[in-house]
């Protein structure tokens, strides 16, 4: 509290005074004092609660972190190892890691912080690579969009088996991916290493009407060969869906339908008969796709084989 004073006059006017201050004989306090004791003793209680908890936190039930891996590790427990000994472990990066645990949110934080996108695991696969495979279309469209400058590079590597991106999205039947490739730049006709198939060869082997159907409007060539000459017209000999057969069939050069000739003697070895490839068909179910083998004079041997072993085939493991 401040009043104006001058030294020889009370009423005085604002020229000439000066302001001193004025103690007042009431003080404030904080009223602890003159609570109740019930109120006091109300208030600790309510402090005490605002303390933190320095348990530590628990994981939750996500199921990521209940997944393992062949050596019964978790992904929590090589998050933790990275942490440690980073990019040691099979080449296997963090940003590999968040791909396979489908961690978009982690995937576009590791990019922001200057990850690698080109590095390979111990397949050879980068993170899109792991991406297409899987058909996580989040981490896809974070991978596709962060820094990707050499996004076009890395969608033509091939990893170990000879399969770069568009291969593996059109194994896995991933038809959305294919397409948001070959708009991203991939090559349509790319021939993957082991045979020199491309993608249309491989929806023929899978017998994808829709995948065909995308691959020949989005500009694949029917006309391509195989490293032994074959078109994917070629590879509908004997295979059970006539829509592919009859479309392909219109599309490819008339001086190509013929499948090669084959200089080769005819194999002695025991062929199998159609009664028992049937009767494996029928065993399988649906759960096979049907494998095609060029033998000597242009014979086709087509065998059913189960989904979970035409991967292991077609990338060259088996």
């Amino acid at each position: 509290m401040y009043q104006l004073h001058n030294k020889n006059n009370k009423n005085m006017d604002y020229e000439g005074g000066y302001m001193e201050k004025v103690c007042s004989e009431e003080r404030l306090d904080s009223g602890v004092d003159s609570m109740a004791e019930v109120d006091c003793d109300s208030l600790q209680r309510d402090l005490q609660s605002l303390s933190m908890d320095s348990r530590p936190l628990e994981f939750g039930d996500e199921p990521w972190k209940q997944q393992r891996t062949e050596d019964g590790d978790t992904y929590v427990a090589f998050l933790s190892f990275f942490s440690i000994f980073p990019l040691q472990y099979q080449n296997t990066t963090p940003l590999h890691l968040a791909v396979i645990t489908e961690q978009a949110d982690l995937v576009a934080r590791l990019l922001e912080a200057g990850c690698d996108s080109q590095l390979v695991d111990d397949c050879g696969n980068t993170a899109l690579h792991i991406a297409c495979k899987k058909g996580s279309l989040h981490c896809f469209g974070v991978l596709t969009q962060v820094h990707i400058q050499h996004l076009r590079s890395i969608m033509a590597t091939p990893n170990y088996s000879g399969h770069n991106c568009l291969h593996l999205a059109s194994v896995h039947g991933f038809l959305s991916l294919v397409e948001s490739l070959i708009q991203l730049g991939a090559d349509v006709d790319a021939q993957e290493h082991c045979n020199g198939r491309t993608a249309l060869h491989l929806a023929v082997d899978l017998q994808n009407l829709e995948l065909v159907r995308l691959l020949v409007n989005k500009g694949a060539n029917v006309n391509s060969l195989t490293y032994g000459g074959h078109t994917a017209y070629h590879l509908t000999y004997g295979r059970p869906n006539g829509a592919i057969r009859q479309q392909l069939h219109t599309l490819t050069a008339q001086e190509l339908r013929e499948l090669p000739e084959s200089d080769a003697e005819e194999s002695d070895e025991e062929q199998v008969s159609d009664s028992e490839v049937c009767d494996l068909a029928v065993m399988l179910g649906e759960e096979c796709c049907w494998v095609g083998m060029f033998g000597p004079s242009a014979h086709v041997l087509l065998l059913p084989v189960p989904l979970q072993m035409y991967d292991d085939i077609v990338m060259g493991h088996k």
